[in-house]
Formats: C-alpha cells, structure tokens, sequence
C-alpha cells in the first residue's frame, strides 16, 4: 500500500492534513494523487467495457485470457489507445473477467505393445524451422449427450500450430488416425520427409498405420508410454478446442452438432484465432507472413 493510498483509506476518521504530516507527504500531492486516481479508475471501467465487447464479438473469443485480448484490443489501434497486457489482467481480474477453462478428461490412448521401436525424434521440442517439417497428433472425446462419444483425430504443424489435417469418427479405429493423416497429405500436396509425432495409441502403433507412413514418406516419432508431457501440444490443443466449442457445457446435444461445432471452430482456429506461438496472429497468417510462397493458406 503507498502512503497516498493510506490517507485514502482513512479520510473518513482522521483529517488529511494531519495523515499527510505523519506518512511525510505534501497534501498538494495527495491531491493531485487523488484526482489521477479517479480519472484512472474511470479509464479502467472504460477498458473492461471493452474487454467485454471483445469477449462478445465471438464465442471463440471467451476463452481468451489477457495475452489475446491485449493483442484483439491493440489490432489496428494508433500507438495513443494501446494498452500494455500487465493493465488488461489487473482490469480483468478486478472485474471477475476470465477465459472459460476446461475441466473434464477421457482417457482415449490405449496403449498397445508394438512389434518395433519408435524413437522420440522431438524430446519435448515442438518447434520446426519452417512448415510441413514436423507434426504432432493425437485423438480427444468429443461428449455428445447420453454417454455417447465421438473422436476427433489431429494433425498440427509444430511450425505454425496449424491444423492441417483432422478426422471425426464415432470410434477410434485406425482409420480414425489414418484419415486425419491424408487429410494433411491431400492439404500440404505431400508430406515426404515430415516426422509425425504421437503417444502409444494402439492406433498409432498398428502396422497399417506404419505402412501409411511410409507410404506417405512420413517419418514416426512416439513420446513415453504414459506421458502426456511428450505430447504435450497436441494435448494443449485438445484442451483448447473443448475449452472454446463447449464453453462449460457438457456435451453437444447431438453428434451432428459437434461435427458443426468442430468444423467452425477450426477454420476460426486457423484463420482467425489468436495464438500466442505465433506472436498473437493466427495460424495461417503466420505461415503466410514467415513463407508466403511455399504453401496453401486455407483453413
């Protein structure tokens, strides 16, 4: 607490000029401290008003902590009306604003023993020198009403953490990963020479899914058996994805629905959503800024 605050806080009982001579403080400046601190508490109103409104604009935006909204709120504005992130997360936490965050987890990695070792080629390092480098995947629940699942499998570009590749499916056969794995081929016009990184999922692991690979010229890289950390941006994606489509609820009331849901929220993910790998651009501008000519920019 300074000493202005103090005489603030005790106006009521004890007469300033008296506070002001025991905490050592000129009354003037006291004053003066006063009056700034009414005109900044009314700025702060103004910004959480507008922290609000970004929160508002869309239903992806109200996962965004202070990080994205800094960045949602400086787009575009002239150096005077810039605000630094350090204020946005004081206004934030003083006005109860705060992302959605996730809560419930299903196990969907079966671990399956394999009848060849898969070296991590990433040791935790899911960063690449340019796109269509190195990638990492995994499968997540998608909870729809009446204990009933679908599984969403991934394939991210550890370049740009762009979705390049996915698959849904009412269950977690191989296909399910093979699928999300060509989509990203069919996208990328190849993936010869990429590694692909994953946990132990039996789906992982099957011989079909190995010839894929090859097939594809894609090289296979696996974390620890039982460690999320070893993948621990594919997990990070998963998280955010329900995180941004649920916003708190359950469930979709229908698998048709989390088809939908999914589908919006990664094009918005890719073309529009703020991420904080990429400077607080999105996916897809960051490639196109760091290589314009080298690759599609579709969602």
């Amino acid at each position: 607490m300074t000493r202005f605050q103090f005489v603030a806080d005790h106006r009521d009982a004890f007469e300033v000029k008296r506070m002001c001579q025991i905490v050592e403080v000129a009354r003037t400046s006291f004053y003066a401290w006063e009056a700034g601190a009414e005109a900044r508490a009314v700025a702060d109103e103004e910004l959480a008003a507008r922290i609000r409104a970004v929160h508002a604009e869309d239903p992806g935006n109200r996962a965004y902590g202070a990080p994205r909204v800094t960045a949602e709120l400086n787009d575009g504005a002239p150096a005077e009306a810039r605000v630094n992130h350090k204020r946005v997360a004081r206004v934030m936490a003083s006005n109860g604003i705060a992302g959605i965050r996730l809560r419930r987890r299903v196990r969907t990695t079966i671990p399956e023993p394999a009848d060849q070792q898969v070296p991590d080629l990433l040791e935790r390092n899911f960063t690449a020198d340019a796109p269509n480098r190195v990638y990492v995947g995994d499968i997540t629940y998608l909870p729809c009403g009446d204990g009933r699942n679908l599984y969403l499998a991934t394939v991210i570009d550890c370049f740009s953490r762009r979705l390049v590749g996915w698959s849904i499916a009412d269950h977690m056969r191989t296909e399910l990963v093979e699928d999300a794995l060509l989509a990203a081929h069919r996208e990328r016009g190849g993936l010869t020479g990429a590694i692909f990184h994953s946990d132990h999922g039996a789906q992982y692991t099957s011989r079909a899914y190995a010839d894929l690979c090859d097939r594809l010229g894609v090289t296979r890289s696996m974390g620890a058996v039982g460690s999320s950390a070893d993948n621990a941006l594919a997990e990070s994606f998963n998280a955010t994805l329900k995180r941004e489509t649920l916003a708190g609820a359950p469930g979709w009331d229908t698998p048709a629905q989390a088809r939908r849901a999914v589908f919006a929220w990664s094009t918005r993910y890719n073309t529009r959503r703020r991420h904080s790998a990429c400077g607080q651009i999105s996916p897809s501008a960051y490639e196109a800024r760091r290589s314009p000519a080298t690759l599609p920019t579709a969602a």
